[in-house]
């Protein structure tokens, strides 16, 4: 079966630490030209993660069938069998002998604070695949996320060449990639996903205002964490609120649970407000459990929840049904 959706972005281990204090506490701004810090972690847990693959999860349970176009290393072959249990298509992802598949070390705090490092391991040679060996006519969206900054750069081209609807989401990789690589994305997508923060770090590197760059693509979805998400289509704004969580467990994969909710409806046409509700909900459920593909529901559970926390919803009940 083609692929309608392609999920272009990493795969990766996460090693998930948790500090039982405030890194605000340690951290003097009078002295950042000196940082020099160590934290103390009470625990670490290895789970299975990456942008692309978390996304492509919670889409499965969403019940998709998405493709993940990634490359791995040697150690992948349990992570394979469960991601295709769960209905991805892992025949895009390329494994690299010799090399191990990208590692993510992130440490959280009391307030849900991030401190992260990414090793690229084989994620760096991402380059060498290409939407163009891909049966592309069939792809409905291409979502190209944070993987070799590189290969990020030459996706996006691809999408543009080859007629391919573009979700943007640079996110880890803003730093990494050049103003000229930024704006290029941008101008190629169809949507715009980032979090508050990483919209100021784009206004900051490619030197535009958030609403210069609301000017340049058709619809920006920017997420706010507790204060829910703001989407801006055509100049009309929607402010979708935040599903309240049973508990917090983890923010590690919340934003790529978002987005896959967000992808759900948006592929299946349904309005704007929608879409960021189903991507609030997706988010919520990642939030209370500790790492980014540990959250289960079945599409019952989901559509309850969703009705309790938005009122009836028939369109979303046709969606799950789907």
């Amino acid at each position: 079966m083609a692929p309608s959706i392609v999920l272009a972005g990493s795969a990766a281990y996460d090693y998930i630490m948790f500090f039982p204090g405030h890194f605000s506490e340690h951290i003097l701004p009078e002295h950042i030209d000196r940082l020099s810090v160590s934290f103390l972690v009470d625990s670490m847990r290895k789970e299975r993660g990456g942008v692309a693959t978390n996304i492509a999860y919670t889409l499965a349970l969403l019940g998709e069938h998405p493709t993940v176009m990634a490359t791995v290393g040697q150690d992948f072959g349990d992570y394979r069998v469960i991601l295709e249990a769960h209905g991805v298509d892992t025949s895009a992802i390329k494994v690299i002998p010799n090399e191990f598949t990208a590692s993510f070390f992130v440490s959280t705090d009391r307030a849900n604070r991030q401190i992260a490092n990414f090793y690229t391991g084989a994620m760096a040679y991402a380059g060498e695949l290409s939407f163009s060996d891909l049966d592309y006519r069939q792809v409905r969206l291409a979502v190209v996320s944070p993987t070799d900054p590189r290969a990020m750069a030459k996706y996006v081209r691809e999408c543009l060449e080859l007629g391919i609807s573009l979700l943007y989401d640079p996110s880890q990789q803003i730093v990494r990639l050049s103003a000229d690589e930024l704006l290029a994305g941008i101008r190629a997508s169809e949507l715009l996903v980032v979090n508050d923060y990483e919209l100021g770090m784009i206004e900051k590197k490619s030197g535009l205002t958030s609403a210069e760059i609301r000017a340049l693509v058709r619809t920006l979805v920017v997420t706010r964490g507790e204060q829910g998400s703001t989407i801006i289509n055509d100049g009309h704004v929607y402010h979708v609120p935040a599903v309240p969580p049973d508990r917090i467990a983890d923010p590690t994969g919340v934003g790529d649970a978002y987005r896959a909710g967000f992808i759900k409806g948006y592929l299946h046409g349904v309005d704007w407000e929608t879409c960021g509700r189903l991507g609030s909900l997706a988010a919520t459920y990642s939030l209370e459990q500790i790492g980014p593909q540990n959250h289960v529901f079945t599409h019952a559970e989901f559509l309850a929840r969703y009705e309790r926390t938005f009122g009836p919803a028939p369109m979303v009940a046709r969606l799950l049904e789907s």
